[in-house]
């Protein structure tokens, strides 16, 4: 390989490194090239490049890179799996996965996610989660149900009172009071009435229109039979 190539080669691996946050690494030793291509094409069905580079110039890429964490997986043929922006790892996880079981020959190494190395234990750890679009509709529900349950808070007292109001208009239209039963229709389309619209007027005591005296309680007084007794005719001749 002449150096012009080499250097254009350790280049390009450069630049990846620096764009790509997630990366798995396997050992490809023994696959056929039919093997690699098939693994190739389903991995970019979920946003990965699968490459086989030589060893000596990805040290040379990482080291100008700074992905020094790369350095220790680079033993022996090695095959990257580069994670697009937009690409799925999950699935990325579980086409490696499934390759090293059917062809008994693929081995994973580990990778780096997120910036931060990781071991085969977690790359097969990412395998046996659910799909990315699940995964995200999980978290989606698990944001909104606390925001669900405070507008059932929220809107469970406003129920109850309209509740409360057209139970009201049917008393109401059952006592045969159209006209009341159509005011508080009236009110309950109201939100400034909503309020009120379920209160019951409260009827006023009735109080006596006769005056009465000081010192004396509405109840009847007693009879005074000193005070009834006519006098005697000897009393009025004197």
């Amino acid at each position: 390989m002449l150096r012009t190539e080499k250097e254009r080669i350790i280049a390009e691996l450069a630049e990846r490194l620096r764009r790509t946050q997630t990366l798995f690494v396997a050992d490809y030793r023994g696959l056929s090239v039919t093997e690699i291509e098939d693994l190739r094409a389903k991995l970019i069905e979920y946003g990965a490049r699968f490459t086989v580079v030589k060893n000596t110039l990805t040290r040379r890429a990482a080291q100008e890179a700074g992905a020094d964490a790369l350095l220790a997986m680079l033993d022996g043929p090695t095959a990257i799996a580069f994670i697009e922006a937009d690409g799925d790892m999950v699935a990325v996880a579980k086409a490696l996965a499934d390759s090293a079981r059917t062809t008994r020959v693929l081995a994973i190494r580990g990778g780096i996610l997120d910036g931060a190395p990781i071991g085969e234990d977690e790359v097969r750890n990412l395998a046996t989660l659910p799909p990315l679009d699940v995964l995200r509709a999980q978290v989606l529900g698990a944001v909104t149900a606390p925001l669900t349950t405070v507008v059932g808070l929220i809107s469970a007292p406003i129920r109850d009172l309209v509740g409360l109001i057209d139970a009201r208009i049917e008393q109401l239209k059952e006592q045969g009071d159209p006209g009341e039963a159509a005011a508080a229709e009236a009110r309950a389309g109201d939100p400034a009435t909503e309020a009120t619209a379920t209160e019951e007027p409260v009827a006023a005591e009735s109080v006596s229109e006769e005056p009465i005296a000081e010192g004396t309680s509405g109840a009847e007084p007693a009879t005074d039979e000193a005070a009834t007794e006519q006098p005697s005719s000897e009393e009025r001749e004197e």
